[in-house]
């Protein structure tokens, strides 16, 4: 990759379009600490903290959420919008036929996925903003003239006043993201996310370091410990990351006129991760879900405490860490097996490789192809699927050696997005590398 890096910036326009996706990186990262008048940060973390699923959400902002800043919100709102569109596409045949009518399409149902945007960012907004931070107090509603027109009228102004700005920072974050993918490298969406989580390591580290010059050796052994763990989580995944299976495709021969076509054999590759981050992310989403709504409406209740002994990640009792483990292992199989039948349609495959001449080695096209295509789909899903819910467990467990300071540097799907993101930044800089020796030789 470093070879790659430094192809890259011997190329003239590659190295613009990198300074230029640093840049929008920059300005994210300078959002990400601009503080919103009317809030109370201490307690407004407080209140964040206590969500899991919240908590999982600040880590990829870069802790922007976590600090009740301008960009609090992040590229959250954009990529649910975007995944409910795409399943939407699934279901709904006017969407179905928008994604089939090429670049006019694509436009089309990117203007619905912007709009979705703006209204998930403003019930995200309210959500987070009027409950959890009025919960805590954390709403200082003598900013907004409290002595003048009453505390609780200052308070729905700040509430509003706070939504617009977060509704504004999160379309302010699509659009950076959307020009690093027009004008810079690789994905501008997945770039941000890579920059926010490596920005939360980045952060945890630096005050581990800090203590080791301030406290003792331990932490010194503690942040050595960290760096082996992490290369050694860092390399098994990336290991299965590009794992993948190839099934061989043969072509046959055509005779038309006096020319001869066909006769190539092909592979269809079949990654064992090929569904990538989504199931965890949605997993994670669903199990977090109940302590979320009881947080809002009962956060002081026999119900909270109920629900913290007998389903949480974080319970007291062995009971309650066991339900949780499991129940998250399901609903990961689940997305799993859900999302490869939505990535992977084996009927389609198997006729587009008959309507081409081609054929699978052993294998009758037509029907028997598609069988045979959903048994290997199928397998090959369930390891993926054990190996994400490896990836929900292991890593924890092993930062937990490091000392508590360290457990929660990488997040189980931080891990997992650093890793695509590293690997499809790359990709992207080796294709641009390669299309720039294709012009000079041409020219």
């Amino acid at each position: 990759m470093f070879e790659t890096i430094k192809n890259a910036l011997l190329n003239k326009e590659i190295r613009k379009k990198l300074l230029f996706t640093l840049l929008l990186l920059l300005v994210f990262r300078v959002g990400c600490y601009i503080p919103v008048p009317g809030l109370d940060r201490v307690q407004f973390e407080t209140a964040i903290t206590g969500n899991d699923f919240l908590t999982l959400m600040s880590g990829i902002t870069g802790n922007a959420l976590q600090n009740g800043t301008l960009f609090a919100l992040g590229i959250g709102p954009y990529i649910n919008a975007s995944i409910i569109i795409q399943l939407l596409t699934v279901g709904i045949p006017y969407l179905e036929n928008l994604s089939k009518q090429g670049e006019e399409g694509r436009k089309r149902i990117t203007f619905f996925t912007r709009l979705l945007t703006i209204i998930l960012a403003v019930i995200q907004s309210v959500g987070i903003i009027v409950t959890f931070a009025n919960q805590q107090n954390a709403i200082k509603a003598d900013l907004f003239f409290a002595k003048d027109i009453g505390e609780t009228a200052a308070k729905w102004i700040a509430g509003i006043y706070m939504t617009i700005v977060y509704t504004g920072g999160a379309m302010l974050v699509m659009w950076l993201g959307e020009r690093i993918t027009d004008f810079g490298v690789g994905n501008g969406i997945s770039m941000i996310i890579f920059i926010g989580i490596i920005s939360t390591a980045g952060i945890s580290v630096l005050n581990e370091i800090e203590l080791v010059f301030t406290d003792n050796a331990e932490h010194l052994l503690n942040l050595g410990l960290f760096l082996v763990i992490t290369v050694l989580v860092f390399f098994a995944i990336v290991y299965v990351d590009l794992a993948e299976r190839k099934i061989p495709v043969q072509y046959a021969k055509q005779v038309r006129g006096t020319k001869m076509y066909g006769g190539q054999s092909s592979v269809i590759p079949m990654k064992i991760t090929g569904s990538g981050v989504m199931p965890l992310i949605f997993a994670f989403a669903i199990i977090s879900f109940p302590s979320m709504l009881i947080s809002l409406f009962w956060g002081n209740t026999p119900a909270a405490t109920g629900l913290q002994n007998w389903f949480s990640g974080s319970s007291p009792n062995w009971y309650g860490q066991v339900l949780y483990a499991l129940a998250l292992c399901i609903l990961i199989f689940i997305f799993a097996f859900f999302y490869a039948s939505i990535e992977f349609n084996p009927d389609d495959v198997a006729k587009q490789i008959q309507g081409n001449g081609g054929f699978i080695q052993g294998i009758r096209p037509g029907k028997p192809t598609a069988a045979y295509l959903k048994k290997i789909n199928k397998r090959i899903t369930l390891f993926g699927a054990i190996f994400l819910t490896l990836v929900a467990f292991i890593p924890s467990v092993a930062f937990s050696w490091a000392g508590s300071n360290l457990v929660n540097v990488f997040s189980t799907t931080g891990i997992l997005i650093v890793v695509s993101v590293a690997l499809e930044f790359d990709k992207q800089l080796q294709s641009q590398i390669l299309m720039k020796n294709y012009k000079g030789f041409l020219k």
